[in-house]
């Protein structure tokens, strides 16, 4: 091993360049260094990526398997520098060269394949489970496109391709030597083979080839590489002659083309049934053929393998597992189903009834037609184990298929020895309410583990700046343990270091302040107040009843333009499903009054709105730290946890909240008097849907406030909405406002109010600033991985030999 220094570092990067591009060095774009470095980046890692799965051969380690079909990585390039402990060298490096490291990370772009929490909790996990040591992998899919890129054209949502993959992705490598078969249609039925055992027969079924893509999970600072293993689709040269055209061709080819196609019709729900088969079941393969190379007997499988189910989209793991030992390996059914439930495991991350996955039983019958027959068997004999035990109208309601229905929460806890909630209060909701039933006939299997974040991408990459203040002050211990940051605490009254955190904070409005011009065109001022609400657009997170708050007050800046409100610009970052028309209503219509407000000069710039574009990974980096308000104002018992709550409560946000999900914790972390509270509690939400006593027409009758606001949706206030304001009005009126936005709506304004007092008092806003930051250490996503291990995975860390070394000044051999 050399010890890598800028000489040769230099000349490494100078001669892969040629290699590559026939330039030298210091002709080559960025484009070119981007690829050249992200080379040789990974050329530095794949010793240890090689070394690690050894050690876990050589040591039989039992792994997780962590089946999602969301992985939010985002940019990886500066993330795998700072893991390898090699950022400041490669930055100083290229900096001799009159390169920015900043503009070879702008050309990176990020993995396009989530929506939102799901897919960045899943890549939270990923960085977590490698710099714990912990032998686990991801397992997903290689969308072409992802999800899409959002603009808006006159306002409206407008969803385009995201090709995030024109240039390739220097990051994965294709392993066409452990493709697997999936096996799709067709019938099939059960035949008696030559031993007098009933085995599947299947005729005029699709064959189609899953290639896996293995991208290395770099661990901070430890020599550990784990894997997040993505499949692609391809169709075989076997089955080549079935396809009599390119049109026919195109529809299991653009299988893996994008995340959540549009399932308000029958060809989406088809191919999000294919999609979440496909690589379930090239998962499974995969994993027992490792698992067959240790020459164990089938008893021992969860011994050694944990598969882990990320919400109910790779529910069918389950079925799957059983279809692998029972059809393919003589595995009695009961010996089958017990390695099963052993091995499995489920994460629920919703409240709402309506995104339990539910599929008819017509489309598994004709998708996945096994699957259908091993569930049909599965419920069958849960039925059959629970009479006598439970009472019969129980057994019916906790059921996998009911009517012509297949319930995937019910058969992920059926199959699987553990379930948990994402936060104290989901958990206890579950137990209590969305899954009682559940939680009545398993008590043991429930438990929480409360989310947490990658707090090195979302500190030490995020905000460099808020980073140096935290070093000069509680040293870099906390670089590693993030429970250090409560050394913060003793600087509550530091003038010097409360001043340093609002420098920091200040250079990051700036930047983002300057991003917003170069992309909106709209001026902000860094001076007023950053209020953020970043996530996915739905009616249950209540981004209107913010936009509501917001003509409040610009009805009470045009009554009286002298109001003493300090100035505050709103930002929104959210995409809305393709499908969802009232949510991309109230984008349209948050759009239009952006336009109203920020032209109209009479308000003297008291309020600016932004609503950012295209929010992934990468603008969340940019807006996070710059953010002085996080707006978590979901109804409560809506949010199952949250994540930006805890990454803007890292970076020195104060934050505005429901008592739901997360916030509840957050809560409990900083004190009272360090976070805004309003609105109704989850007990007092469930009364009302008990008692049905909640009426919104007579608060909108009695509530001359209230009234304005929500008339001038349909009023001609707002100017170019038509039926987006009638459609956002009649939700509210019309229909009894299900997320109960006229009810909070006064406290809701009360505790914006209190923002805007504590943030006049700079001397005391700075301090609780301070608090969030010092607290936020207890949502670290480490933590949170280490509790999956020790409770649900019962796996263990494995250390490389490197991490005594230390990585940080080791060029490992090409």
């Amino acid at each position: 091993m050399t010890i890598l220094t800028k000489e040769n570092l230099k000349e490494e990067l100078r001669q892969r360049v040629r290699e590559s591009y026939a330039v030298e060095l210091e002709d080559a774009s960025a484009d070119e260094l981007f690829f050249t470095l992200g080379s040789l980046v990974k050329a530095i890692y794949n010793d240890n990526w090689r070394e690690t799965w050894k050690n876990y051969l050589k040591e039989e380690q039992k792994q997780s398997y962590y089946f999602s079909i969301e992985f939010l990585p985002g940019k990886m390039l500066k993330s795998n520098l700072l893991n390898l402990g090699l950022f400041d060298l490669v930055r100083d490096t290229l900096s001799d060269l009159d390169v920015d490291l900043d503009d070879l990370a702008d050309v990176e772009k990020d993995m396009a394949l989530g929506n939102g929490g799901l897919g960045r909790l899943a890549s939270c996990f990923m960085d977590s489970i490698a710099s714990s040591g912990l032998p686990g992998n991801g397992n997903g899919i290689r969308y072409d496109y992802g999800l899409f890129k959002q603009q808006f054209v006159d306002g409206h949502q407008v969803e385009l391709p995201d090709e995030w993959l024109n240039n390739g992705n220097v990051w994965e490598i294709r392993r066409p030597s452990k493709a697997v078969n999936v096996h799709f249609a067709g019938d099939v039925y059960l035949k008696e083979n030559e031993n007098g055992q009933l085995k599947p027969v299947a005729e005029n079924e699709i064959i189609l080839r899953a290639v896996p893509y293995d991208t290395g999970m770099v661990g901070y600072q430890n020599g550990i590489v784990n894997t997040m293993r993505l499949w692609s689709v391809e169709i075989p040269a076997s089955e080549e002659g079935k396809y009599k055209s390119i049109e026919e061709r195109r529809v299991y080819e653009d299988l893996t083309a994008v995340l959540y196609p549009d399932d308000s019709n029958e060809r989406g729900r088809m191919t999000r049934l294919i999609q979440e088969y496909f690589f379930v079941s090239a998962g499974v393969q995969s994993i027992v053929r490792y698992f067959q190379k240790l020459n164990k007997p089938w008893s021992a499988l969860s011994e050694k393998v944990a598969i882990h189910i990320n919400d109910t989209h790779p529910a069918l793991c389950i079925p799957e597992l059983m279809r692998i030992l029972i059809d393919e390996n003589d595995v009695t059914w009961e010996q089958a189903w017990d390695i099963t439930v052993k091995v499995m495991s489920y994460t629920n991350h919703t409240i709402l009834a309506e995104a339990l996955e539910k599929w008819p039983v017509y489309l598994m019958k004709q998708i996945v037609p096994r699957m259908y027959q091993i569930i049909e068997e599965i419920d069958r004999r849960y039925v059959e184990s629970m009479r006598g035990i439970h009472p019969e109208d129980l057994i019916q309601r906790t059921r996998i298929i009911q009517g012509d229905q297949v319930h995937m929460a019910n058969l992920s806890i059926i199959g699987s020895h553990s379930t948990n909630g994402v936060a104290k209060l989901h958990s206890d909701l579950l137990k209590s309410v969305v899954l009682h039933d559940f939680y009545v006939i398993y008590p043991d299997r429930f438990n929480n583990k409360t989310n947490g974040i990658a707090q090195r991408r979302w500190s030490q990459l995020a905000n460099e700046p808020l980073s140096n203040v935290l070093d000069e002050s509680i040293g870099q211990t906390w670089r590693k343990d993030s429970s250090d940051l409560k050394l913060l605490m003793n600087y509550q009254n530091d003038e010097k270091v409360l001043e340093k955190l609002a420098q920091a904070k200040h250079q990051k409005k700036e930047e983002l302040a300057e991003y917003i011009q170069e992309t909106t065109g709209i001026t902000v001022s860094p001076n007023a107040i950053f209020d953020v609400q970043i996530k996915r657009l739905h009616a249950y997170k209540r981004q209107l009843l913010n936009l509501m708050h917001i003509l409040k007050l610009y009805f009470d800046l045009k009554d009286n333009p002298e109001l003493d409100i300090h100035p505050r610009v709103f930002i929104f970052g959210a995409k809305a499903a393709p499908s969802y028309t009232y949510a991309k209503a109230i984008i349209k219509t948050i759009n239009e009054v952006a336009n109203m407000i920020n032209n109209d000069a009479s308000i003297q710039d008291k309020i600016k709105i932004v609503f950012l574009p295209n929010y992934n990974v990468s603008l969340a980096e940019r807006i996070i730290p710059a953010a002085d308000v996080s707006e978590q104002i979901s109804l409560a018992s809506k949010e199952a946890s949250g994540t930006s709550n805890m990454k803007l409560m890292l970076n020195g946000a104060v934050t505005v909240a429901t008592l739901d999900g997360a916030n509840v914790e957050i809560r409990d972390a900083v004190g009272d008097e360090n976070i805004c509270i309003f609105g109704l509690t989850e007990e007092e939400v469930y009364a009302y849907y008990e008692n049905h006593e909640y009426y919104s027409k007579q608060i909108y009758d009695e509530n001359p406030v209230i009234r304005r606001v929500v008339d001038s949706f349909v009023d001609g206030t707002i100017p170019n909405i038509g039926y987006e304001g009638r459609e956002i009005y009649d939700s509210l009126i019309r229909y009894n406002d299900e997320y109960f936005l006229l009810r909070d709506f006064d406290d809701y304004c009360r505790a914006q109010e209190r923002i805007d007092t504590m943030y006049k008092d700079q001397a005391l806003w700075r301090k609780i600033s301070l608090v969030n930051i010092a607290n936020a250490g207890r949502f670290s996503s480490d933590d949170t991985v280490r509790l999956y291990a020790e409770d649900i995975w019962q796996i263990e860390p494995i250390f490389a030999h490197t991490e005594k070394e230390g990585t940080s000044n080791v060029f490992n051999s090409f």
